[in-house]
């Protein structure tokens, strides 16, 4: 499977396998297969010849299965999906096949044990397709293609998937419980319905208590969760009174996905990988932080797994990347990320390693998606789509006007908030490369060359 058009998302919650088996085997006749939607609905269909049908063939069953109007057909794409990995599949792929390549497939691109590879099974899955334009997410006008939008960007909020600060996962909270219950619940009837449906649903797991374990069931029946449900209560209130008229559906799911759009990663395939953790003590002890590396049109963002917060976004002008294979026997693929910053107030050269068994899938995607922009950006108009021109940056990131007339990438900002980045938690390598003010960015031949300047080279310090 090539690596361009492979992602990982959020797992779906764990439930029993053997309803998951939907390409499990192949016949000739006609046989029943289960698409399954983000929340696992399905979409049950009727296959002839299940072994060698197309993803491209398959699209078109599910998109008049679910209503789906030919102009939105880019929207969605199919993945197979299960706990250990989540794979976005090309049009001419045919998911029997690689179904029976699965084992194959975690051995290459996963560190799962040899049990739970024999034990673990895909899903076909209809999700969003990585390569759709936010932007034309918004002139989208039909309510089932929203509503899928809505409820796949849901499951990433309550998982965590997406950081958020406290005022926008209220504020989405709200309106999901808004688009579920309807406007106008009196108090009683909206605590009534809360309680009923519980925060979990509307608030994610790690700030609802719903994270599992003794101590948070405690914590959840305390003040907390009463300021929590005091909270989004409130924010229910203010959507029922505002306005004359009451907002259609269509209009509050826009509202939540434009919430959404707001935080850079969305529209990002995930994957899992560690970095280094800073040297601590008189020992100088390190090891390794779990991080999930969310790759989209726009750029790259690093995020730790347990704080739920970023620790490096850039965009694709603000960074070279490598991708090395392991040289030795216990070694790791590495994907190399460069970028720039200060210390000392001296501009210094910053690399990033990311280890992970799915370097290869993130450094072919990061490709395919520069390709995408720069083929975009050579036809583009003073109309510019927002996901494609150089003015569209994340959250958190300073301006790139201010640092590329000097040929410098933009330097990062540190902030508060979630969704920015935490480049002073890294433990990066800094260099100083006279020539950066005139090399070129985002090529792979010129990060190739770096990453072999910088291996010959033995006086390098760490950044902490």
């Amino acid at each position: 499977m090539e690596g361009d058009e492979c992602g990982r998302f959020p797992p779906e919650p764990s439930e029993g396998k053997s309803q998951r088996g939907s390409v499990a085997s192949s016949v000739t006749r006609a046989q029943d297969v289960l698409v399954y939607l983000v929340g696992d609905s399905a979409v049950h269909l009727c296959v002839e010849g299940v072994g060698c049908v197309s993803v491209q063939e398959l699209g078109h069953s599910v998109r008049e299965a679910l209503h789906i109007p030919d102009s939105a057909m880019d929207v969605f794409s199919f993945w197979l999906c299960s706990p250990l990995l989540e794979l976005q599949l090309k049009p001419k792929h045919q998911p029997y096949k690689l179904c029976r390549q699965w084992q194959d497939l975690l051995y290459r691109f996963t560190e799962a044990s040899e049990e739970d590879i024999a034990q673990d099974e895909p899903s076909l899955q209809y999700r969003r397709n990585v390569f759709y334009p936010k932007s034309k997410e918004l002139q989208i006008e039909d309510e089932g293609v929203l509503r899928l939008l809505y409820d796949e960007a849901r499951v990433n909020i309550l998982a965590g998937r997406f950081p958020c600060d406290p005022e926008t996962w209220m504020g989405l909270g709200a309106l999901s419980f808004a688009l579920e219950l309807g406007i106008g619940l009196d108090d009683q009837k909206a605590t009534a319905a809360l309680r009923e449906k519980k925060l979990i649903s509307f608030l994610p797991a790690h700030v609802s208590g719903g994270g599992g374990g003794l101590f948070s069931t405690l914590r959840g029946k305390g003040g907390r969760q009463a300021e929590l449900e005091h909270n989004l209560l409130e924010e229910y209130r203010k959507i029922s009174t505002s306005g004359s008229t009451p907002l259609a559906p269509t209009q509050r799911l826009r509202q939540y996905l434009t919430t959404c759009h707001s935080l850079p990663y969305y529209g990002c395939a995930f994957f899992s990988g560690e970095i280094d953790k800073p040297a601590q003590g008189i020992l100088h002890r390190a090891g390794r932080k779990a991080v999930n590396v969310g790759i989209s049109l726009e750029g790259v963002y690093v995020m730790d797994v347990k704080e739920k917060h970023v620790l490096l976004g850039l965009r694709f002008s603000e960074l070279s990347w490598d991708h090395s294979y392991p040289e030795g026997e216990g070694d790791s693929h590495i994907l190399w990320i460069e970028f720039d910053g200060e210390e000392a107030g001296t501009p210094v050269n910053k690399l990033l390693k990311i280890y992970s068994k799915q370097a290869e899938l993130m450094s072919g995607l990061i490709e395919f998606c520069v390709e995408l922009r720069s083929a975009a950006e050579g036809g583009m108009t003073t109309e510019t789509d927002g996901d494609v021109g150089p003015s569209h940056q994340p959250a958190g990131q300073a301006g790139g006007s201010g640092g590329e007339g000097n040929g410098r990438r933009g330097k990062l900002r540190r902030q508060s908030s979630v969704v920015c980045s935490r480049v002073h938690t890294l433990n990066t390598i800094s260099y100083v490369d006279n020539a950066a003010a005139h090399k070129p960015k985002i090529t792979m031949h010129n990060a190739k060359r770096r990453l072999e300047w910088y291996k010959a080279r033995r006086h390098w310090t760490l950044a902490h």
